[in-house]
Order: C-alpha cells, then structure tokens, then sequence
C-alpha cells in the first residue's frame, strides 16, 4: 500500500484498520479477513469460533481483579460496501484501498473507504489486543453481510452471547449515543419479457445521467439528494414525448443501500435525431441542476453512439419507465415521536433492464414494523398492476429505544467526565443490528456510538481521524467503568 498509517494515534486502533483496508472484504466475502482474524485471536490465546451463519466470536477474559465485572459485547460487522466511480479501475475483489489523509480527514477518493465499519472493527481489536487494559470478561461479536441483508445477524444463535450488555460500534457521529434505529425489508422485482428487432432506419445512442453525491440511503435519505434511476426515467419520458424512443438497456445503481450515483440508459431514436440530442440534453441538465441547486449540482447529462440489435417492446417500455417513474423513493414519512428523525423511507437503489426483461431493488425502512411493511405493500401493488412480480423479503425489525437504559446513563457520565461537554442521544433512520440481536436476547441492555464518518457508501466516504482517537479514549474509559 501506496499509504502509511505510521504517525496516526491511536496505532493500536489504526493498525488493525490497515489490514482491514489491505483485505477485501465486501458483503458475502468476508472469508478471507474473518480467517485471518481467527488465527490472529487464536494466536493471542484468546477463545474464537466461527458460527453457522459465517460470524466471528472471540472471547478474552476480564483482566485481572475484574473477574466478578459484567461481561460486555463489543459487535460491529466486518464487511463494507463497495462503490467505486464509474472511470475507476479498482477491484475490490483483490485491490487494497488506498486513502489519503487530507485536512485531519481519511479520505479514499475513488471508492469506498470502509471505515464504516472497518474503524469499529478496529477498535474491536485494539481492545482485545491491549493487555493494559481494565476490563471484566469481553465478547467481540464481528458479523458478516450486514450490509447486504444483516444475514450475519439473522443467523446468530441465540444462547451464544453471554454478557448482558453490549457496545454496538456502527454510528456515524461523534458525541452522539444511539439508542434507536430502524428496522426494514427489501421490494425485489423481476419481470421477463420477448425482445423485438431493432426498427428499420433508427440509430442507437446512449444517454448517461453521472456526478450525483450518492450517499447512505438511511442516514442520507432526508436531505433530498439525487437519485439516478428516478432522475434518469424522467429524462427518459419527457424524451418519449419529443421524439420516438424504443429503450434498449436501462442500468442504474450498485447497492441496495446506497443512493444511485449514476444511470445509464441506451435507446433507438429515428435515424438523423441522436445528433440532436446533446442540445436536449443540455436543457434538461440546466433544469435539474437547478431543482437540485445546493444538493446535488454536479449532475451531468451526456450522449454518445451506441450499438444495439434488440430493443425492448414497446407495451414492456411502458411498463418499465411508468412504473419506475411512479414508484416512490425518499421520505414517507417523519416521525412524531423522535422529531428530526425520519420515521419511514425507501431508496429505489438498483435497476438492470434489458431487452428480455429485468429487476430492480426498492429498500424500505422504518422506525416502526408496520410502516416499512405498509409502504413495501405500497411498491408490490404498483407492481401488480402491470402483472410485474414483486416479493417483499428480509424483514428486520427496528430497534426500540429505552430511555431508562443504565449503561446509556454510564456512558454519558463518562463522556462529560473526560470531555467536559454533554453527548446527545439520538435515534438513527439506518438500520444497526442491534434491533435484530436485541429481539434474540431479551432485556440486553446495548448503546451505540461511533467516530465522524462522511459520506458512507460512496466514493469519498471519509472519516475523521481526531474522533477515532476519541472513541478509543471513550471505549476503554466505559470497559473500566463498568461494574
């Protein structure tokens, strides 16, 4: 690696968090870096076992005179999500991530970082590595493909964990304890269909909608950002009623859970127009810039040649670009009770249509069940007037907070002891496993917090490196605390 972490503080923490940028590690090939780590705590004389669901479970006893302590559950997850800009060549099946340090910031530029949650993974680490430490017994609890479906979660057996309390370190923000999150599932639709010749005398052209910020489709959703596949539909059908347009291909997004950065669509228009269309373009670009002014004005519209033998029919194109036009995405709905807190939402993340048919995935999220559900309901029956398949599946529940929560009441105390300000509590709109690991294990009593992290599940994801320190001297403060 091109990047040293040589000079940053705390190394124990920023140590391990090198590895992890040097081993891929994305949703659902977790493997390679869950073996490693493995034989890392085993090496250490430490207890680890992998379970049936793929997580990793590493035990290390209370240090000494801490032994009648309670046990605490350290849990973050260990794969990451994987975006990259379109003109990147990096694989993150075996490339390292590259960051920079820019301003007190680490940055990766072209992809993804991972330090969500690479940085809580770390501090995991450090903890079971540091023998200075004053701590009662210790659980690390690193799930796997959270980040496609929380299935590290889902698969936990319950009567595995034995601490009752557990330090969740998947948040975004620094100075804030999270006691609450959202809960959800994924709309999933497919749809197959015959493709037809390309019409005599049209030309092909490719038209790419690029330059949104993109973003965490939880943590991001309320403030409004672009969304690619919606944005790029709407080009499309204001296009259908200039000229006549047969859709040939229309990709948009690569993660469930992250807002569409960029849309590509390649259509058939009549012989002589496809040079035309860059001015169209120009306009349509200029009108979406300004209803995005201030949150997404990169936007860019761009038209180029393009080849094709097949086209979609035509009764499956309007199918496609009404439905996609007609679906929601964004806020539903904020919540009464927690205010400023988006109660329901959903994220149109992904779309692969083609000639013979298609999908795309629609991400529901909500503070409480029978929201997301109602919403999801919502999408499958938009989807059934068109005789579309559409299958609700991966039901989260949310976490519920509680107020009278005693380690959240230690943990604010520690904080305003050694940082002199008060924390907040909030109550987040992405989903943490906490809600999943709690509906498993009763009365466990969990807090989450975490380092400032930007721009999570997008290129030039970032964290700050003054707030990692922070955490750590957070983290080892709490374990001693705790009796």
């Amino acid at each position: 690696m091109s990047f040293s972490f040589s000079g940053l503080q705390p190394d124990i923490v920023w140590r391990h968090f090198a590895t992890l940028c040097a081993t891929p590690r994305a949703s659902k090939v977790e493997a390679g870096l869950r073996d490693f780590l493995l034989q890392w705590a085993l090496a250490r004389g430490l207890a680890a076992v992998v379970d049936a669901a793929g997580n990793l479970n590493i035990r290390k006893a209370a240090s000494a005179g801490c032994e009648g302590r309670p046990g605490v559950v350290l849990q973050a997850h260990l794969d990451m999500v994987c975006q990259k800009n379109a003109d990147s060549c990096h694989d993150f099946s075996c490339d390292p991530i590259i960051p920079l340090l820019r301003d007190g910031w680490l940055v990766a530029e072209e992809t993804t970082l991972g330090a969500d949650n690479g940085i809580g993974v770390a501090l995991i680490l450090a903890a079971l590595e540091d023998e200075n430490l004053v701590h009662g017994p210790l659980e690390a609890l690193l799930t796997v493909d959270e980040e496609a479906g929380m299935g590290g979660a889902r698969g936990l057996e319950s009567g595995v964990l034995q601490g009752r309390l557990m330090l969740n370190l998947d948040t975004e923000e620094w100075g804030e304890f999270y006691l609450g999150c959202a809960g959800g599932l994924d709309v999933n639709v497919e749809r197959g269909s015959v493709a037809e010749p390309l019409p005599a005398g049209f030309e092909v052209v490719r038209i790419a909608l690029r330059g949104l910020r993109g973003g965490h489709s939880g943590v991001d959703i309320h403030e409004e950002r672009g969304n690619a596949i919606k944005l790029l539909v709407r080009v499309l059908r204001e296009l259908e009623g200039v000229t006549p347009v047969r859709l040939v291909d229309l990709v948009g997004g690569s993660a469930r859970n992250a807002l569409p950065r960029e849309a590509v669509a390649t259509l058939a228009v009549p012989g002589g127009r496809g040079g035309r269309l860059a001015s169209w373009l120009a306009g349509m670009e200029a009108s979406l810039r300004g209803e995005l002014r201030g949150i997404d004005e990169g936007l860019s519209l761009a038209v180029s040649v393009a080849d094709a033998e097949e086209v979609m029919a035509e009764a499956e194109q309007e199918i496609w670009l009404g439905s996609l036009h007609a679906a929601p995405h964004g806020v539903r709905r904020m919540s009464r009770q927690v205010p400023g807190v988006v109660e329901t939402s959903n994220n149109l993340g992904m779309v692969d249509v083609h000639p013979n048919g298609g999908s795309c995935n629609f991400m529901v999220r909500s503070l409480i069940g029978s929201g997301s559900l109602a919403l999801a309901d919502e999408i499958v029956s938009l989807w059934a007037l068109s005789g579309t398949h559409a299958e609700k599946s991966g039901f989260y529940p949310g976490w519920a907070p509680n107020p009278d929560s005693a380690l959240l009441k230690l943990c604010q105390s520690v904080y305003l002891r050694d940082f002199a300000v008060e924390s907040k509590v909030q109550v987040i709109h992405a989903g943490l496993e906490c809600g999943i690991i709690g509906d498993k294990y009763p009365g466990m009593d969990i807090v989450s917090f975490g380092p400032t992290i930007r721009g999570a599940h997008a290129p030039g994801e970032r964290v700050e490196v003054a707030s990692v320190e922070k955490c750590w001297r957070l983290l080892t403060a709490i374990l001693a605390e705790l009796r």
